[in-house]
């Protein structure tokens, strides 16, 4: 399924539409927070977001249900692999030093990870990493590392 880029306005709609599920459009216009949208520019982005094929419809007499279609999960990965690829040059260990570099992972998050991080003093805006597992620095094959001493003796 090929995800497509959503306004602002779209994202912030979906994400009332993924805690919903499955709605009409008198859902969105009660549960939407103050202030309201008009009931006319609800209804445009709802047929946009359909021919996006993020939302489906199914009639039941004179009003539409409309069900989600792209799971925020789905969302969420696309929105990521885009970012990955557009700011981090396709790099998961560039994201994940700019994440720690920005203090945007606690050192709790890290944990769940096995990862540490020793914390900086309130004095210092950059981090001193103490060790931060394999991601960042991964171990070398030992297997390999052995061969290439044992070459380096003969030669």
């Amino acid at each position: 399924m090929k995800i497509n880029h959503l306004t602002s306005a779209e994202e912030t709609l979906m994400r009332l539409f993924w805690k919903l599920e499955s709605f009409y459009l008198k859902d969105i216009m009660e549960q939407h927070p103050e202030p309201k949208p008009h009931q006319n520019t609800v209804s445009t982005y709802l047929k946009i977001l359909v021919e996006k094929g993020y939302l489906s419809t199914e009639k039941e007499g004179r009003i539409f249900k409309y069900n989600v279609l792209v799971p925020l999960k789905d969302y969420r990965n696309f929105l990521l692999k885009e970012l990955l690829h557009h700011f981090f040059n396709n790099s998961g260990k560039e994201i994940l030093q700019s994440l720690i570099l920005e203090n945007l992972i606690s050192e709790e998050d890290l944990k769940d990870f096995n990862l540490t991080i020793e914390i900086p003093p309130a004095k210092s805006k950059e981090p001193h990493f103490e060790y931060v597992n394999e991601i960042l620095n991964p171990k070398k094959d030992k297997k390999k590392d052995k061969n290439k001493k044992k070459k380096k003796k003969k030669d």
